[in-house]
């Protein structure tokens, strides 16, 4: 691939990409839809508790009831 095929090549994948940027609906996200009843914001430490606490908190009880429940680590009896 030749340089001026190289060049084209970037200035249309970053067209496209402005494009894109440009015309998303996330640029139009201050106008309020019909039914859009925001509540009230979180705090720091609900913040924290909601994305950062509970998933770990789940992936620990997750991890914990495999190793428990786990039967693959026991000898088995012939």
């Amino acid at each position: 691939m030749d340089k001026k095929n190289a060049l084209r090549a970037g200035a249309l994948a970053a067209g496209t990409t402005l494009m894109m940027l440009l015309m998303s609906p996330a640029a139009s996200a201050l106008t309020r839809d019909d039914g859009d009843d925001p509540g009230p914001g979180l705090s720091v430490a609900e913040t924290v508790g909601l994305f950062v606490v509970l998933p770990i908190g789940l992936f620990v009880l997750i991890a914990g009831l495999v190793m428990v429940l786990d039967k693959s680590g026991k000898p088995q009896q012939s």
